[in-house]
């Protein structure tokens, strides 16, 4: 049964989307496919301005989590990274430092 639910995970794509940082528009779009039903796209618009910062968050251990945030005024935090295989601490340092300095905001750990 667990690895039916698994499968439909995976061919329904939940989780998966793209983040578009639009400097030119001045907004950020945060794209992600849900569960198939009525709400399945979630697609959220913000202006570049309401962005604060960028925050890492690093949980070491057996399941090791790495996510980088999106911080947003009145410190509503949204994930930017994607479901599959974990970064490396380097990879997710780098893409961190590279999209805060883009996007001319501090970075936070």
């Amino acid at each position: 049964l667990l690895s039916i639910y698994w499968s439909l995970l995976i061919f329904w794509n939940v989780g998966g989307g793209f983040n578009e940082f639009n400097k030119k528009e001045g907004f950020v779009r945060i794209f992600r496919w849900g569960y198939p039903g009525k709400n399945r796209k979630i697609d959220l618009s913000y202006s570049l301005k309401d962005i604060e910062a960028i925050r890492v968050e690093l949980k070491q251990g057996l399941d090791a989590q790495r996510t980088i945030y999106l911080r947003l005024k009145g410190k509503r935090e949204i994930p930017l990274t994607g479901i599959g295989q974990p970064l490396t601490l380097k990879e997710i340092e780098k893409q961190a430092s590279e999209l805060a300095n883009f996007l001319q905001v501090s970075l936070e750990a």
